[in-house]
């Protein structure tokens, strides 16, 4: 019932429904009333007329109710005014019911007859010798079902039919949702439905081509700014020693982490715009991990080496900027630990640290681009020329793991500072 076309095709069929009992039970009422009532009386005065009166032998009564339905073509029977029997031609029908106070319709075995009082108080029971509905209901009954089947067989492909491009028009934009921009919907028939689905087809369309608009600007904008940017680099680099030190310095460490900030809108815009990853090999990530980690005094790498299935360099990067991370913001030591979970087929990589950690509200935004937590605050570690961060590596590491087919998230309760990337195992080894 949660489909539209289930809901449209069962209200149909509940008019139908509605439409043929109402219709029965208004042909039941129908010959009770009005000019058939005095048709009946009529057909009693005629009747009585070719009867035997009540008075004669049954025999003569017998003869004479044989006469009349071999003229009428149709089965007889009279009864007394006390329903007991009188003659019969053909197979003795029900008699009225003691409470029938006039003539019409009666029910009983064999189907529906005519029950026509008598003047001198006597009934005449009739009944068609045809077989098949012999009550006018039953006849408008199995015509208006006839109806009704032809209706809800009818009916059905059109409305399945309608259903079914609005079922595609869903998928585009489930599509559309998931980042596939280039998805558009069949434009079929010239009703609300094809107007629906042109004017998303435009929608999607123009959402493209902005969409790649700025990629283009983005990219663009990100290359013409190391320009100037390596100018300036070669200018420090050509200054005498007269320079001041430190003045030099923090402009190597401005230069530093501009260069830095453009490298990473670059990465995220490639993230987004790949459909799938473009090299896939096979990575030793507690390698990596123990790799990167050396580059620290206050980090220590363990746990067991696993391979899965993806980019190195990207790999490279998601674990780099976790441990750069905990480095600039935690406070040490910084323990990385890598392990396969087999049981639900993932590789486990934790990176944590000594640090208050981050509140439970604040965990997923922290995830957000050019959100920097606690990069504000003063710490030991952003001393002696580090960087305070450019407010995107970990939107990469989340990009990065979800490219590969996992999640990043903050791990553990509130006052810990752990960070949890799951990541896909192979099928053969899990």
């Amino acid at each position: 019932m949660k489909r539209l076309s289930t809901q449209i095709y069962f209200v149909i069929i509940l008019s139908l429904l509605v439409v043929v009992i109402v219709s029965a039970l208004f042909w039941r009422r129908g010959p009770d009333r009005g000019a058939t009532r005095q048709a009946f009386e009529v057909a009693g005065e005629l009747a009585s007329v070719a009867l035997a009166p009540q008075a004669a032998p049954p025999g003569e009564q017998q003869e004479a109710l044989t006469r009349l339905a071999e003229r009428l073509k149709l089965n007889l029977s009279l009864f007394e005014a006390d329903r007991r029997p009188i003659a019969a031609h053909g197979p003795l029908l029900p008699a009225p019911p003691d409470d029938r106070e006039d003539s019409g319709w009666i029910y009983g075995r064999g189907g529906p007859a005519w029950a026509v009082e008598l003047p001198d108080g006597r009934w005449l029971v009739a009944r068609g010798r045809r077989r098949g509905p012999s009550h006018p209901a039953l006849s408008a009954l199995a015509f208006l079902g006839a109806i009704s089947l032809l209706v809800a067989l009818s009916t059905w492909p059109v409305v399945r039919g309608l259903t079914r491009r609005l079922e595609k028009l869903q998928q585009a934009v489930d599509k559309v949702g998931s980042g596939d921009l280039k998805a558009r919907v069949p434009v079929e028939g010239r009703d609300e439905v094809a107007k629906l689905a042109l004017s998303f087809n435009r929608s999607t369309a123009r959402i493209e081509e902005l969409v790649g608009s700025h990629k283009m600007l983005l990219a663009n904008a990100s290359h013409e700014l190391r320009t100037p940017l390596s100018r300036i680099r070669l200018g420090l680099e050509m200054l005498d020693g007269t320079a001041d030190p430190a003045r030099k310095a923090a402009l190597e460490k401005d230069i530093a982490e501009v260069d830095q900030l453009i490298a990473e809108i670059l990465l995220a815009s490639r993230l987004d715009a790949l459909e799938q990853l473009e090299s896939l090999e096979d990575v030793d990530l507690l390698a990596l991990a123990a790799e990167e980690g050396s580059r620290f005094d206050d980090c220590t790498v363990d746990g067991e080496p696993a391979l899965i299935k993806g980019d190195p360099r990207l790999l490279r990067r998601l674990v780099r900027n976790l441990i750069e991370n905990a480095h600039r913001h935690g406070t040490p030591p910084i323990e990385v630990d890598v392990r396969p979970d087999r049981t639900r087929g993932v590789l486990r990589l934790t990176v944590s640290d000594g640090g208050p950690g981050v509140p439970l509200a604040e965990r997923e935004r922290l995830f957000e681009p050019f959100r920097r937590g606690r990069a504000s605050e003063p710490s030991p570690q952003r001393e002696g020329g580090a960087t305070r961060g450019t407010g995107l590596g970990l939107t990469l590491v989340r990009q990065i793991a979800q490219r590969h087919g996992g999640d990043a998230v903050i791990d553990g309760p509130s006052g810990t500072s752990r960070f949890l990337i799951t990541l896909p195992l192979p099928a053969a080894t899990s």
